[in-house]
């Protein structure tokens, strides 16, 4: 369950997440697809659970579906009339296209990539959604499951009754019409269990696995020690967390069989799947279900919950767009820094309304974990120490060392730092003013409508990259 608060008309912030692994399909592949007694208490038990937490944030609406397990179950009414008359819940059971769907639905609105194949690994289906250019092609659900191949083929040590099974069943996504994108956006847990397992054989940096993307090619050989692990104690000193020890051999078995099948080039790690659709299909109803255009949810909810002054914001974005601009024939950076300095702009000041004193740290941290949707890993890096290094002085080799894979060249980071820190003095008085740049030579001169002692004073005190000279004109 998530429980997401409205920020604004569009933004949203989570407020909290709790997961219960109930295994709800448990022993009913083996009895004809019923639902059996206690995996039916243990869900029940649950909903109870998160209905208190529900109703204890104040939650004004929920929304609760039911996939594979509850749509192939011949006695899921009882499970349902239950939960209706007995916690007053009313569960809509989605078809395998649907759930498809939100996984796609959550992706293209979520991730940062234009082209790719959702695959969403649950207990008793997998879920495919083709996207292309932030729109859904095609949506495909296959009786591929954890738990579902668990006790059919795997509890018997049948894995190439497994993996027949498999690759009979993705003759459906090879044979759909569609062309299969190299990148694939991998959902559920299992595929976020191995991400992480996979985070931690290659010292990555930054403990964030939404939007984590790595090589397939480079990373098979962890999917094979996964799979052919003899016992719990090499999962765990593989990296695999106990609560994932029942599945995570299954689920890594499905999810590499997919890969090699569909030849996959790379994966990108999603923490948003099936929930976060159901929620944004109804948030974007009437949006042709997708964000509007430059809107980013993560940049504006920190806006909506942290900016001291909305005018002060905006300025500093068209400020760094200036900036920017005016610099190009010295710096040469691709637009996306243009994009990334203005972001940092703008969210520079969230920070003060933690802790002032501390505010370039604090808002460091925060745009790490903050910036949670839609954003590379490297973009989120980037903005993050721009942040932190709007300082007089700019940036050495050393003090990026720790994000230095997700990292530019120093050059690259010295440019942002200086071209924030410009923008941050030349408004220190919070005034506004009107600036025109101009570059001539190696100068960049700026004329101002009228002198600002503050800034006359502190302009000079900026180290500069590349011998630029800054000199202002009133």
């Amino acid at each position: 369950m998530v429980v997401l608060e409205k920020t604004s008309r569009f933004a949203f912030n989570l407020i909290n997440e709790t997961r219960s692994r109930v295994k709800i399909s448990e022993g009913c592949y083996e009895n004809g697809g019923n639902l059996q007694e206690a995996p039916m208490q243990r869900a029940f038990n649950s909903l109870e659970s998160f209905l208190n937490i529900s109703k204890a944030l104040k939650s004004r609406k929920i929304i609760c579906v039911a996939t594979s397990a509850l749509r192939d179950a011949p006695n899921s009414n009882l499970f349902l009339n239950k939960v209706r008359n007995e916690l007053g819940l009313s569960i809509k059971v989605i078809d395998g296209i649907k759930e498809a769907y939100y996984g796609g639905i959550a992706a293209l609105n979520l991730v940062y990539s234009d082209r790719f194949v959702t695959v969403d690994i649950g207990g008793g289906s997998t879920e495919f959604a083709f996207i292309k250019d932030k729109k859904i092609e095609k949506c495909i659900s296959l009786d591929i499951g954890t738990v579902r191949l668990s006790e059919l083929f795997f509890n018997k040590n049948d894995y190439v009754g497994a993996k027949n099974h498999i690759l009979e069943k993705l003759q459906e996504v090879l044979e759909c019409g569609y062309e299969i994108p190299q990148t694939v956006v991998g959902i559920g847990g299992t595929i976020r269990a191995l991400s992480k397992v996979i985070m931690i054989k290659n010292n990555y940096p930054l403990d964030i696995l939404h939007g984590y993307s790595y090589s397939v090619d480079l990373n098979k050989y962890i999917c094979d020690e996964i799979i052919n692990a003899k016992d719990c104690e090499i999962l765990k000193t593989l990296g695999v967390k106990k609560d994932r020890f029942d599945t995570i051999k299954e689920g890594t078995f499905i999810f590499k069989t997919i890969l090699e099948e569909l030849q996959i080039r790379r994966v990108i790690t999603s923490g948003a799947g099936v929930r976060e659709g159901v929620y944004l299909n109804d948030l974007l109803r009437n949006s042709n279900y997708i964000f509007p255009a430059n809107f980013n949810v993560s940049v504006r909810n920190l806006l909506d919950r942290f900016q001291i002054d909305e005018r002060q914001s905006a300025y500093f974005g068209r400020n760094a767009g200036a900036i920017f601009d005016a610099l190009q024939e010295l710096h040469n950076l691709p637009p996306k820094y243009r994009v990334l300095l203005i972001i940092a702009s703008k969210l520079h000041s969230i920070g003060n309304a933690l802790n002032f004193y501390k505010s370039n740290d604090n808002t460091f941290d925060f745009i790490l974990h903050g910036l949670n949707y839609d954003f590379l890993h490297s973009s989120r890096v980037v903005v993050a120490h721009t942040i932190k290094f709007s300082k007089k002085a700019l940036p050495k080799r050393k003090d990026l060392k720790e994000y230095e894979q997700l990292l530019p060249e120093l050059e690259v980071m010295q440019w942002l730092s200086f071209m924030i820190s410009l923008n941050l003095t030349i408004n220190q008085d919070l005034s506004n003013p009107k600036v025109e740049y101009k570059l001539v030579g190696n100068e960049l001169n700026l004329f101002f409508e009228k002198e600002i002692f503050m800034v006359k004073n502190e302009i000079d005190k900026l180290e500069t990259p590349k011998d630029l000279k800054v000199c202002i004109y009133s």
